[in-house]
């Protein structure tokens, strides 16, 4: 595999990581509630995954754009 390919795996990697991270991780807390309160509302997973989302794109984000760009360059 090419340096270049290479590199672009580990990039995506590295920038979709912590929002497959925090969805995942967020999903299973959800989920975990919802079996032990028989509470089975759609909006209920959504707007916790979409507000964890949110919140690693204002934290982390910064440094994902810095990750781009040393690709990118």
């Amino acid at each position: 595999m090419s340096a270049a390919v290479n590199g672009a795996l580990f990039t995506t990697v590295l920038v979709a990581g912590p929002f497959l991270a925090v969805v995942m991780a967020v999903g299973m807390v959800v989920s975990l509630f919802q079996a032990l309160t028989q509470i089975n509302e759609q909006t209920l997973s959504f707007v916790p995954k979409f507000l964890g989302t949110a919140l690693v794109l204002v934290v982390m984000g910064p440094w994902l754009l810095r990750q781009l760009e040393r690709f990118a360059i």
